[in-house]
């Protein structure tokens, strides 16, 4: 029978205890058992064990009234004894394993963010019958990492490249910034942000990747798809899986993201980082791909939560009045003039469309074609065409009236 790797068996929800080997609060109840309370609660305000927040050293200090100083010994006594402890290295042994599985997944280098969620999911699924706070959960790995494990994997600090990375020991890191600076490059050059598997696949064709194609290679035993599902997007998840080692790279990258739509760019785009509510808007619709209401557009807005800004209805109907590069189609209602939508009066879409016709037109063949460019009611465009100062009907269509000399 063939053998299942560590990470095959976690996700198995049939075997229980071994799932148990990332519950986290397991994990550290196990630690804190030699601890003293006091030193149990430093430890648990400081780093956001039992609460999302995190208090700082002033704030226990004045809670105990000690020194921050005296707060601080008190911390770094207790990780000292838990490290100490006689059961640490058999408490930890599972972790390392799993933990040492997902980076070699990876190419050896994971962001540190990223790592994190990923433990953090397989630590819910140990905790499928409880109520589980992810931010939590992320603490706690945050906490194990960087102040248990430091001696079993390297810690390498953000630069301008990428963000904070953890690795297997030994893993080298020098082709990272080269792969991220091309990447940068490409883009820049592109103009326009790309799926993960196009960005992956340019990657992929280049000599910067066939320099580096052995860091690429790498084993494919865990699903990722679960940690990185989005409920607005959907990925290639057997693509990714694929190619677990360059989608980790992009992960870390600082100049690069993926917006909310599932699409890479360079974060200073407002495409990708909107910051105004006019960026926010046209991400909006060029997402959506079609005309939309002013409302149903705040509405979206505020679902996507970009940003901790509520957008205000009226607020958004101002900017798309105020920018042409909106059109007004029917009452409320938006297009992108990108989409070939023109400014104007329900008489004046009409009069282009005789003018750029070749042939003349029939009444149903105008209102086929004005329907496409606004959204008004059929009467309205056959009210616009008995204007006999504009439009005059010779038998075979309508044409446009000579202007006056």
């Amino acid at each position: 029978m063939e053998n299942k790797s560590i990470l095959d068996t976690i996700i198995d929800n049939s075997i229980k205890e071994e799932a148990a080997v990332l519950d986290s609060t397991v994990i550290l109840e196990n630690f804190f058992s030699a601890l003293r309370e006091k030193e149990r609660d430093v430890l648990a305000s400081r780093f956001g064990l039992e609460k999302n927040s995190r208090v700082t050293l002033e704030a226990i200090g004045k809670q105990y009234k000690l020194t921050r100083e005296r707060i601080r010994q008190i911390e770094t006594n207790a990780i000292a004894k838990i490290k100490k402890h006689e059961q640490f290295t058999e408490y930890v042994a599972s972790l390392k394993h799993i933990i040492t599985s997902l980076l070699e997944e990876h190419g050896g280098i994971m962001q540190e963010n990223y790592l994190i969620e990923n433990l953090s999911h397989l630590s819910s699924m140990a905790k499928s019958e409880q109520n589980v706070d992810l931010n939590v959960l992320r603490n706690h790995y945050d906490f194990v990492l960087l102040k248990l494990l430091t001696d079993e994997f390297d810690h390498v600090k953000e630069n301008s490249h990428y963000d904070n990375l953890w690795k297997v020991k030994f893993a080298g890191i020098e082709h990272i910034s080269e792969v991220l600076e091309y990447l940068l490059q490409k883009l820049q050059e592109l103009e326009r942000v790309l799926t993960t598997e196009e960005i992956i696949n340019l990657l992929k064709k280049s000599d910067v990747y066939a320099r580096h194609e052995d860091k690429f290679s790498v084993s494919n035993n865990f699903d990722i798809s679960p940690i990185i599902q989005n409920k607005r997007f959907k990925e290639n998840y057997d693509f990714i899986n694929e190619h677990k080692a360059s989608y980790s790279l992009l992960r870390s990258a600082k100049g690069i993201e993926q917006n909310k739509f599932g699409q890479w760019g360079l974060k200073r785009w407002p495409v990708v980082t909107p910051k105004t509510i006019n960026h926010k808007i046209y991400l909006v619709m060029k997402q959506a791909g079609k005309p939309l209401h002013f409302k149903e557009i705040a509405a979206r807005i505020n679902d996507i939560a970009f940003d901790r800004k509520q957008a205000n209805a009226a607020t958004v109907h101002n900017e798309l009045i105020l920018d042409d590069k909106y059109v007004l189609i029917g009452r409320g209602m938006y297009a992108l003039k990108e989409w070939g939508y023109e400014n104007g009066t329900v008489a004046d879409i009409v009069a282009q469309v005789v003018r750029e016709a070749d042939r003349l037109l029939s009444k149903d063949e105008i209102i086929e074609r004005v329907l496409a460019k606004r959204l008004v009611k059929p009467a309205t465009i056959g009210l616009a065409l008995m204007n006999r100062e504009q439009f005059n009907h010779d038998g075979n269509g309508y044409i446009l009236c000579a202007p006056e000399a």
